[in-house]
């Protein structure tokens, strides 16, 4: 009798192994956790920091993050190794505020030819260093146009693309001339991905002055 109930029980074992076994190759795997800070190292993950060479003569290295934004950090990476930032103004710097820039035309209304992007609102924060899509009022109308963020302006959250921090060169970017436009306004000279190695681009050193040309000393006029 105790072996015909062992037999039993080894039988409905094996009939339902197979089942549960089943159940747990069926579990989804768990998603990876969306960081919620910028790697700082500018040696690691070159492909995804993004270096601006401005005409103060000062490099800005920004972590691009595609866990928060990536269809907004493949524009920017697109429009960096097309040269679309190079020569590019900071068109709209207020104090204690922001610093914008990205649009060829210097009026806050111009960007590139590439179709404007979704809305890729994320939960990271508008806390200084942060570098997020400018927009129209329409949510998915970013484009070219980003701002560096200067002071935390947490109204933002959620309304702005956030797709980046700055990890160098912050108080490069608190010496970019205000305004909206800037008098003298400051610019991008260069905009590159790390990955690709280019050097830094500095302003070009100013003219030295023409010295004025002495007059001709003729001397006595030789009569005949």
């Amino acid at each position: 009798m105790i072996a015909r109930l062992l037999a039993a029980a080894i039988a409905l074992s094996v009939a339902f192994s197979p089942a549960a076994f089943a159940q747990d190759a069926a579990t989804p795997a768990p998603t990876a956790a969306i960081p919620l800070s910028a790697n700082p190292n500018l040696n690691e993950d070159l492909e995804n920091i993004l270096f601006l060479d401005l005409s103060n003569g000062r490099r800005v290295a920004i972590r691009l993050m595609p866990e928060w934004a990536p269809a907004h950090v493949e524009r920017i990476k697109t429009l960096a190794r097309a040269g679309f930032y190079d020569g590019v103004i900071f068109h709209r710097v207020i104090d204690g505020f922001m610093a914008q820039t990205g649009d060829p035309t210097g009026t806050g209304r111009g960007g590139s030819e590439l179709p404007d992007l979704p809305a890729e609102f994320n939960g990271f924060p508008h806390v200084r260093g942060a570098v997020a899509m400018a927009r129209a009022s329409e949510k998915d109308s970013a484009n070219s146009q980003f701002f560096i963020v200067f002071y935390p302006r947490f109204s933002l959250d959620r309304n702005y693309t956030n797709f980046g921090r700055v990890i160098a060169g912050m108080d490069a970017v608190d010496a970019i001339e205000r305004g909206e436009p800037p008098a003298n306004p400051t610019r991008i000279l260069q905009a590159s991905i790390a990955a690709d190695g280019k050097p830094q681009r500095f302003p070009a050193p100013p003219a030295a002055p023409v010295a004025a040309a002495a007059p001709l000393d003729l001397g006595e006029a030789v009569t005949q």
